[in-house]
């Protein structure tokens, strides 16, 4: 029997979203509630064996980047239970890092906060810079790199400090086409040490080619879960109908589902 590790039982997740700053104060400090509750994620349960690779699939504000915080630990659930099995590595477009710290900084920091000594980082280090392909700006400020360049820093860390699950959010959508192959190639690696992964992407090749298994979420909620071919294989089938719809009815059907989310309609 293959070991879990993610298990979440009816996840939830609800942010406040408010009209103005007052509002938001007033319901910070009154015991009357402001503000319309958003509910993000809506009663997720899974399960995903060690060793598995996930895929996130879904339009954009369906919850994607929103559930994977909540596995990095990046984000608490407001109900539901979740357990992640072993050591946790996150990285994404905005990728956490501190943008007045320099890329060796953040190395440094990011290293502390995993809970590795300050020998270890600096072991670390030169494998870090030299997957990065910073090494000519590592000792400038990352607020002065591009968007791309805090991908390669952020990715670059996350996959040299040995998690044992490894979380990406579309880190893999910006940066030039040779570097993501050698991020591929080291995803591929981890796959085969039976590292488990968590890959948000809209690209459904990319999914196919690396996952085994998927998710759909829209609105929140968890469309279909399971295996990759079968769950990219329907949600392709979505994509191409609502590519089909005109920009009007494209803002529509997000638009409907938004309305749900904010508890407006059912």
């Amino acid at each position: 029997m293959e070991t879990p590790a993610i298990i979440a039982k009816d996840l939830n997740k609800t942010y406040c979203v408010y009209a103005n700053r007052k509002e938001k104060y007033l319901d910070f400090f009154l015991p009357k509630e402001y503000g319309t509750r958003f509910h993000a994620i809506q009663g997720i349960s899974f399960s995903l064996e060690r060793g598995r690779s996930l895929g996130l699939l879904g339009l954009n504000g369906s919850g994607k980047s929103t559930l994977a915080n909540l596995i990095a630990g990046a984000s608490s659930p407001t109900s539901g239970t979740l357990h992640v099995e072993g050591k946790i590595s996150m990285t994404a477009v905005s990728s956490g890092l501190s943008l007045m710290l320099t890329g060796r900084e953040n190395i440094i920091q990011k290293g502390l906060l995993l809970g590795f000594s300050k020998q270890q980082i600096m072991d670390l280090m030169p494998e870090i810079i030299e997957f990065s392909e910073l090494g000519d700006v590592i000792d400038q400020q990352v607020k002065t790199y591009s968007s791309g360049m805090r991908s390669k820093l952020g990715f670059a860390i996350s996959v040299n400090v040995d998690p044992d699950v490894l979380i990406i959010d579309e880190a893999l959508s910006v940066g030039d086409l040779t570097f993501m192959q050698k991020c591929l190639t080291r995803m591929q690696a981890f796959r085969e040490q039976e590292k488990t992964i968590v890959f948000v992407s809209h690209s459904l090749s990319q999914i196919r080619d690396f996952c085994d298994r998927a998710m759909w979420l829209e609105g929140g909620r968890m469309l279909k879960f399971g295996d990759c071919e079968a769950v990219t294989s329907e949600y392709n089938k979505f994509i191409q109908w609502f590519n089909q719809l005109s920009s009007s009815a494209q803002k529509e059907y997000k638009n409907q589902i938004r309305k749900k989310q904010l508890g407006e309609i059912t």
